[in-house]
């Protein structure tokens, strides 16, 4: 099974618009779509009697907050066992309304892995079965991996420039 041939069916089955930004990283198949064809997308990838992309090796939540409008996004890797191919299919939200439908449905190892991504990035998995923090301590009014913060303590007066190269 080859990768160009995973994304003419898919292609076909979505449209051009809903498949783009495809790309391929050592051999893996990378491509972006809406939050709203991540479930039917998923779907047919589970159920497709050729590819029968059954696992879900993992889901990941990131932030780019430079790019408005799509500062949230959501990674799935999946795998197809019997084809031992492999796939990312990224998808993105504005921080504003950060919200992704579950697949808990389709795959149950998702539930935990949606629980960290909302966890650390604040990504709402809407019809999620219990979306509380997973890692985190529950009165966290923040979300940790988010990048709203500086990434050393400016009020620290111990280090001297000069001993780090700067």
């Amino acid at each position: 099974m080859e990768n160009q041939q995973i994304t003419d069916a898919l292609q076909a089955q979505f449209g051009a618009d809903a498949v783009y930004g495809v790309t391929e990283s050592h051999g893996i198949l990378q491509f972006t779509t809406g939050v709203d064809n991540i479930v039917p997308m998923l779907h047919y990838l589970y159920a497709h009697p050729e590819f029968k992309f059954q696992f879900l090796t993992d889901l990941a939540g990131i932030h780019f907050p430079d790019a408005k409008g799509q500062e949230l996004g959501v990674i799935y890797h999946l795998h197809s066992l019997e084809n031992n191919v492999r796939l990312m299919i990224k998808a993105y939200a504005p921080i504003e309304a950060p919200h992704f439908p579950t697949i808990t449905g389709l795959y149950a190892a998702a539930n935990w892995m949606e629980r960290e991504a909302f966890d650390f990035y604040g990504i709402l998995f809407d019809g999620h079965p219990n979306l509380t923090r997973i890692l985190n301590m529950d009165e966290m009014d923040y979300h940790p991996m988010r990048k709203e913060y500086p990434l050393e303590d400016a009020t620290r007066h111990d280090k001297i420039d000069e001993l780090f190269g700067r």
